[in-house]
């Protein structure tokens, strides 16, 4: 699947609403992918400038994750 059709499949409503748990869940599962490619970049960078970015991607989705922990947190208390 190309980017352009994910993007137009999330915009679009599907049938049946996923449940909360499931939505977290994939937002983790992409946030890790994210991250896992934002280290390797990190890792294996030649320059300084480029190193730096990608750990400002890496500490900009370690935050994303915890907000999205917390989000959760409160969206179950109910």
């Amino acid at each position: 699947m190309t980017a352009a059709a994910a993007a137009r499949d999330a915009l679009n409503p599907v049938d049946e609403t996923p449940d909360i748990s499931l939505l977290f869940h994939r937002l983790n599962n992409q946030l890790g992918i994210i991250l896992a490619n934002a280290e390797l970049l990190e890792a294996k960078s030649g320059d300084e400038m480029g190193r730096a970015r990608a750990a400002q991607v890496v500490t900009s989705v370690l935050d994303a994750m915890a907000t999205a922990r917390e989000i959760r947190r409160h969206s179950t208390q109910d």
